[in-house]
């Protein structure tokens, strides 16, 4: 570099010989040059990153197909349109208690208390709408009001006087439990009213086919308009920019694997209302945490605390509201539970429900490290859990097998976390 500035200064015809100061040269951003490479590049770069340990979801997608792929070959029933429904619907209760898990891990931090919310939600709506008459809307509401006070409660307590978060949500576990419990007293189970309100969330198909299809569309022209968008956006502000190419065949990809969904659920009854619920609760937390200055405190105070409040970002603030979001979804996903077994009972948010909503996010591909992860993570993290554990079922295996499959996997997910932060360190990617 300074033999070329020297001879540009010194010989005849250089920057120097007419007293103008020598042209910058920019450097070409590597993004372009892979993209300018066509597929080759493309491929080149993917085992680049793979090599440095940028892994993304590729793992967590690789072991869904091979997890579906073995329990097809033992079982041809588990690829039926019938069982997929099935499993679209299974997965939504703890898949939505899992997104509010996303956050709160995108903190670095852990919330043991969102499976006692969801059962205690679940316990003031069945109360108030079938023992006191109070209208299902209003009910349902209060049930949500009653996740988002308790998120309030485990975050002053951890961002304001300073408690762990596992602390805090270690005693709201037993506490909201407890009042769970004191809520239901002498019923025990209240069975939810069919046709209510509640109870359609999991029960309600839209059995026109052009309901699935019509979804189908709408995911696919909303991506392509966004990803144009994008385009445009960039190439006027001269940054690097996605190649018009690359979306078309990203769209093209997703529009095949969407038409494949729809016509699959068309096969059986229709669109589950309670897997359109998921997916718009996806869709718009996903577009505040990536497309909001909001989405952008979550993961500073996740990759740099101290950083973070030097920056100026109000860490207490930031922090209550991630445990207030995460006790409205415990809310709302314990709400979709009671709708699938129509009932509440004193067994709610028990059992392996916690495990499996911290485990969908962390196998989906959060960090338990705090500043990386998406809210697609819950989704496919419960697609590995709750296909482990349906066909499981569909061969007849105990429970118990299911349980040390989830937690063998959990541990490779860890693992992988684990591996893929020392290697991204390694290679000077973080």
């Amino acid at each position: 570099m300074s033999t070329d500035v020297t001879k540009s200064q010194g010989e005849p015809g250089g920057a120097a010989h007419d007293g103008a100061a020598p042209a910058a040269v920019p450097a070409t951003d590597p993004r372009l040059l892979v993209r300018e490479q066509g597929l080759a590049g493309y491929w080149a770069d993917f085992t680049r990153r793979m090599r440095s340990g940028e892994l993304g979801s590729v793992p967590v997608v690789v072991g869904l197909a091979v997890i579906w792929l073995v329990f097809w070959l033992l079982d041809d029933k588990f690829l039926s349109a019938q069982n997929l429904s099935n499993l679209s619907v299974y997965v939504v209760g703890t898949g939505l208690i899992s997104v509010g898990v996303v956050f709160v891990l995108l903190l670095g931090e852990i919330d043991l208390s969102v499976g006692s919310v969801s059962g205690l939600a679940g316990a003031v709506f069945a109360v108030l709408a079938v023992n006191e008459g109070v209208p299902e809307w209003l009910a349902l509401v209060a049930a949500l009001l009653t996740g988002c006070l308790a998120g309030v409660v485990h975050g002053f307590f951890f961002a304001r006087v300073g408690v762990p978060a596992f602390v805090v949500t270690l005693a709201g576990l037993l506490f909201w439990n407890g009042l769970m419990l004191q809520v239901l007293a002498s019923d025990g189970t209240i069975n939810l009213r069919d046709g209510g309100l509640v109870r359609q969330m999991t029960s309600y198909y839209f059995t026109d086919v052009a309901a699935a299809y019509g979804l189908a569309l709408i995911a696919v022209l909303g991506y392509f308009t966004a990803q144009w968008h994008e385009h445009r956006r960039r190439t006027a502000a001269q940054v690097p920019a996605r190649p018009v190419n690359e979306i078309v065949v990203r769209t093209a990809v997703l529009a095949a694997l969407a038409f494949a969904a729809a016509y699959m659920l068309n096969q059986y009854r229709g669109l589950p209302l309670a897997l359109l619920v998921f997916l718009a609760v996806l869709v718009a937390f996903d577009f505040l945490l990536r497309r909001t200055g909001y989405g952008r405190r979550v993961f500073a105070l996740g990759g740099n605390t101290e950083a973070a409040r030097r920056a100026g970002i109000n860490v207490a603030a930031v922090r209550i509201s991630v445990f207030a979001l995460a006790g409205t979804l415990a809310a709302f996903g314990g709400l979709l539970i009671a709708s699938r077994i129509a009932a509440a009972n004193q067994g709610a948010g028990s059992g392996v429900l916690l495990m499996e909503a911290i485990a969908a996010a962390v196998i989906g591909g959060t960090s338990l490290f705090g500043g990386r992860g998406t809210v697609w993570s819950a989704l496919l993290g419960m697609l590995v859990i709750g296909s482990i554990s349906n066909g499981l079922a569909l061969l007849g295996s105990p429970s118990h097998v299911q349980y040390m499959i989830t937690g063998a996997v959990l541990l490779a997910a860890v693992v992988i976390d684990s591996v893929s932060r020392r290697t991204q360190r390694t290679a000077g990617r973080t």
